[in-house]
């Protein structure tokens, strides 16, 4: 089983040379981490930054520059900064190659929740709206079921969506699932965790196919 480490770790493979990657609230942010450094990738965040680079050491912050979830980050040689106006000109115009976000539940069809829960006090759904509206390839980042045990991976969404039918890729503690026509088809499994465990954690429906690999991380 993987812990949110692990989970970007896993994510940061799937980051290819040349991408510009925009990183949402929560595990997202931990990809650039791990990120492997023989290849070139720019990382945007929508408060107006692009050339992101991993968190700052202890002592090293500066708290003047942030992450859309307010947290320090560092830049790289070459980052810019800018308003929001071109921050989401970027988003809105496709020019970003890979969203990674993190979610409350993913519906089999690739509907997203990840804003809201009703009954509690929220800004409003912010820049996702648009992330999930423009980009073509996102990955969502979660574990794969709340603290009560209950699977955030559903046949429906039972939260407001903020998206409908624009997940690809999906990373939990557990597995790494592709969203399909079909449901959600199992791909890889993390150390130590059966297809077994993940069938039982999983209530929408879950393809799997021949043997499933344990994840290489």
């Amino acid at each position: 089983m993987l812990d949110k480490n692990g989970i970007a770790k896993r994510i940061a493979k799937e980051v290819k040379d040349g991408y510009y990657v925009n990183l949402g609230i929560g595990i997202p942010t931990l990809v650039a981490n791990f990120v492997r450094d023989d290849i070139s990738v720019e990382f945007q965040s929508e408060n107006g930054v692009l050339g992101m680079g991993p968190f700052p050491f202890e002592g090293e912050e500066d708290a003047d520059i942030i992450n859309a979830g307010k947290q320090t980050i560092t830049t790289l040689p070459g980052a810019s900064f800018f308003d929001s106006a071109t921050s989401f000109a970027m988003i809105r115009g496709k020019h970003v190659d890979l969203t990674i976000l993190g979610a409350m539940e993913v519906a089999e069809n690739g509907d997203i929740a990840n804003w809201k829960i009703p009954g509690k006090m929220v800004k409003g759904m912010g820049g996702a709206m648009d992330l999930v509206a423009s980009a073509e390839n996102i990955i969502v980042a979660m574990m794969h079921t709340n603290r009560a045990g209950q699977s955030k991976l559903l046949k429906r969404c039972t939260l407001p969506l903020t998206g409908v039918g624009c997940v690809t890729t999906i990373v939990t503690n557990l597995a790494v699932l592709e969203v399909t026509a079909d449901g959600f088809k199992l791909l890889e499994r993390a150390p130590g965790v059966s297809v077994e465990e993940i069938k039982e954690a999983t209530e929408g429906t879950l393809i799997v196919e021949g043997e499933i690999p344990e994840m290489n991380i």
